[in-house]
């Protein structure tokens, strides 16, 4: 008797510029200018796994700059650190969190 143990891997597709090496990935780009324009290092920006141009990205941030901002507000502050990304290599964003440090903890 022969058992066969199948392993499967998932690995994430993060999103990159034509041509590989030319720069930062849209990913790495989205992340920066999020990490700016809220004043905080605690940015992750992933891009869809089920993505294959990586146009999809979920978002996750954590800002002093959210205090007293309802959800939306929040949001908005997020997409208009993107807004330059969704008129063309985002096309959308499947989730995103926004927190106070206060929140987070």
């Amino acid at each position: 008797t022969t058992t066969t143990t199948t392993m499967r891997t998932t690995t994430s597709r993060w999103m990159s510029t034509p041509g590989g090496d030319d720069g930062p990935s849209v990913v790495e780009t989205c992340r920066e200018k999020i990490r700016v324009a809220l004043e905080t290092d605690d940015v992750k920006v992933l891009g869809a796994y089920d993505d294959p141009n990586g146009s999809h990205i979920a978002i996750e941030v954590t800002s002093a700059l959210f205090e007293g901002k309802r959800p939306v507000q929040r949001q908005q502050l997020v997409y208009k650190a993107l807004w330059e990304e969704l008129q063309g290599a985002v096309h959308a964003v499947d989730s995103m969190v926004c927190k106070t440090p206060a929140e987070k903890n």
